[in-house]
């Protein structure tokens, strides 16, 4: 017999490496879909919104991103909505409706039935438990742009009901065909065109 014959290679690197990642797997598909965080004001503060002179135009594939305004907001996630098909889906992969002022105590989130679809957020409520108006202007939808993996890996472990912090630029999208996604400027507008459509830079959930 050939008593130089090396023998055969352990496979126990690979197997845990597979391990692992199935364990991470299971972790992450065990995350409660919603979490509660009890009453009060979570986040205060309106989101802040600065105007640019100008910024350079970002470049995404056949997408030209153009910043209009530099933008943050520390909010509470009253829903998120994924997508996965047509061009907005290739840029924004993800909505979350956000509340700050009042629209973060849960006391008055338990008065207020809310959705998400198709790209809109929809609330409804058989007694309103504050104004309608500050409800409109006191929560929104947001169409969300990550910047990067990072930033992509952070919006995907975002769960309704946490408290979170995004900061970046409102954007217009376009295309050399002549489609084009703008994002609202305002918190006080309601309806079509009202969305804000955010180039995330930073994403952090802050509990």
């Amino acid at each position: 017999p050939d008593s130089t014959a090396k023998p055969a290679r352990s496979n126990s690197v690979p197997r845990l490496v597979v391990l692992l990642l199935a364990a991470l797997l299971l972790w992450k598909l065990l995350q409660p879909d919603r979490v509660e965080l009890g009453p009060g004001v979570l986040a205060a503060a309106d989101p802040v919104q600065n105007a640019i002179d100008a910024a350079p135009v970002i470049r995404r594939d056949e997408y030209r991103i153009t910043p209009l305004a530099e933008f943050q907001i520390r909010a509470k996630v009253l829903g998120r909505e994924s997508y996965y098909s047509g061009r907005e889906a290739d840029l924004s992969p993800l909505d979350l409706a956000l509340g700050w002022g009042r629209m973060s105590d849960e006391d008055i989130l338990a008065g207020i039935d809310i959705s998400q679809s198709g790209r809109w957020y929809r609330w409804r409520s058989e007694t309103l438990p504050i104004p309608r108006r500050e409800i409109e202007t006191h929560s929104g939808n947001m169409h969300l742009i990550p910047a990067d993996e990072i930033v992509e890996d952070t919006l995907d472990d975002i769960r309704q009901g946490q408290i979170v912090e995004l900061k970046g630029y409102l954007v217009r999208a376009d295309t050399p065909d002549g489609w084009r996604w703008v994002s609202s400027l305002s918190r006080n507008d309601t309806g079509a065109r009202s969305c804000e459509l955010v180039y995330v830079e930073r994403a952090r959930i802050v509990y």
